[in-house]
């Protein structure tokens, strides 16, 4: 049955979910057997099968992380690790899309967004990309905008290049796992000075209950290439968890431009468990904007390696906790050039018994010479029982470098509320319009669209949060 979740009261905007319907779902868990099949299902080479097949051993002889937010609940053994929505592969075309997952996108204003002319739009259903589209002119200059899937099958020897070469199995548990069962996401090569003005976008849903989303996505860009590229994840609310572990790689090439936009907005059912890297060549440059304003846990820190002399990397996050949530963000520099420079920008707001937490590394290598960094982690408690937590790692090894940290915890300001009460605005709006103030140094880096919709979802989570 069909439902809306903001009829029963809750904050959680995409809650609705559809009737399952499949044409295959693996057994619950994970083992040699569901990872044959997803493999079979895609009909993938067998150097894939056996990447998939090694990935798996590296997952199950590596032990679940013991630092972070709380993983004890999350039951791996009680996970689909692959549904397949339809037989119908990547459709070029809206009106391709089966009826009943065109429905669900409908709701999510996914043709709109494409109305709106973007360069290219990709949706993902559970475990399969549904719709993928790449403007003409775009692909006349040999922009590639496709599935994962398809970008293993049309273009496999650039796939293979550069496949698992940012974030390799051996990384971490959940790396391993996503290389192991990794299915949807997109496959992106912007060519040699190619700029790409209008964002590229994928949207990501889960609409099964207690389906983990393995999600995989390659970024190439090429020497002077630009390039920015936008993903957005719901889930329905279940009353089981559900499990979402992607993994996103990025090769900035010499003197090119990208960044890569999320605004992840998940159930609070949700652990959100991602590797996001980028590696960062020649006097190239690369932001990571970060949102996480869903999810029962999330643990996400997006990454730069600035591996080439003048590599550059600004990573803005933003994370809103609410009861029931923690949210460990953050933001990791590797520096391993002389005059590379970059910053992190961190701002966390907490409400409820919610927690926040900013978790994050700098490290300059012995020979990153005159490198510079600056970290700002701004932490907002709208409650008493509101936490926040910062865990900053300093590594530098390199004397020339520069290296800047500061940290500010606030309360929401009783006399700010008054002041914009006496303006005429009722205390949720005044304590939503300070809420937008904090936030706006990463909100104004947004285009329009998602910047208003940013707002949105704030003006949701902090609907009775004060009073």
């Amino acid at each position: 049955m069909e439902f809306d979740i903001n009829t029963i009261g809750s904050e959680y905007k995409w809650g609705f979910a559809d009737p399952e319907k499949y044409v295959f779902k693996a057994e619950k868990g994970l083992n040699r057997r569901v990872v044959e099949a997803i493999s079979y299902h895609k009909n993938e080479p067998e150097w894939m099968l056996k990447y998939r097949l090694k990935a798996l051993e590296i997952f199950q002889k590596k032990p679940m992380p013991t630092w972070g937010a709380d993983l004890s609940q999350l039951d791996l053994d009680n996970i689909y690790y692959y549904v397949k929505p339809t037989d119908q592969r990547d459709a070029r075309s809206w009106d391709d899309v089966p009826e009943e997952i065109k429905r669900t996108f409908d709701r999510l204003g996914i043709p709109e967004a494409e109305r709106k002319v973007l360069a290219g739009v990709g949706a993902q259903y559970d475990s399969e990309m549904v719709y993928h589209r790449v403007k003409e002119e775009l692909e006349r200059q040999g922009v590639i905008f496709v599935s994962i899937e398809d970008g293993l099958k049309n273009y496999e020897d650039l796939f293979k290049e550069y496949f698992g070469t940012v974030v390799p199995p051996e990384d971490n548990k959940f790396a391993a796992l996503n290389a192991a069962v990794w299915s949807g996401g997109s496959f992106v090569y912007i060519p040699p000075g190619v700029e790409v003005e209008l964002p590229l976008q994928a949207y990501f849903r889960v609409n099964t209950a207690e389906l983990g989303q393995f999600e995989r996505t390659l970024i190439i860009v090429d020497e002077g290439a630009k390039v920015h590229y936008i993903e957005g994840c719901t889930a329905p609310t279940y009353s089981t968890d559900s499990f979402h572990s992607g993994v996103i790689e990025i090769v900035v090439k010499k003197g090119a431009t990208s960044r890569y936009t999320t605004i992840q907005n998940w159930s609070h059912n949700m652990y959100n468990l991602v590797t996001q890297r980028a590696v960062v060549h020649q006097d190239a440059y690369h932001m990571w904007l970060d949102g996480n304003l869903g999810s029962k846990v999330t643990m996400k820190y997006p990454s730069s390696y600035l591996i080439e002399p003048g590599a550059r990397s600004d990573i803005l996050s933003i994370a809103f906790a609410s009861t029931g949530q923690h949210q460990d963000t953050g933001g990791k520099l590797i520096f391993a050039a002389p005059h590379t420079s970059g910053s992190i920008v961190s701002k966390s707001i907490s409400r409820g018994s919610g927690r926040a937490s900013y978790r994050g590394l700098i490290k300059v290598h012995e020979g990153a010479t005159h490198a510079k960094v600056n970290v700002e982690c701004d932490a907002l408690l709208i409650n008493e029982e509101s936490r926040t937590d910062t865990y900053p790692y300093m590594e530098i090894e390199e004397e020339t470098a520069s290296v800047g940290h500061e940290a500010t915890v606030s309360r929401l300001n009783d006399e700010q509320i008054f002041y914009l009460q006496s303006r005429g605005l009722e205390e949720d709006e005044a304590a939503a319009l300070i809420v937008r103030g904090f936030i706006e140094p990463v909100a104004k880096e947004l285009p329009l669209e998602y910047a208003v919709e940013l707002n949105r979802l704030i003006e949701l989570e902090m609907e009775g949060s004060v009073g």
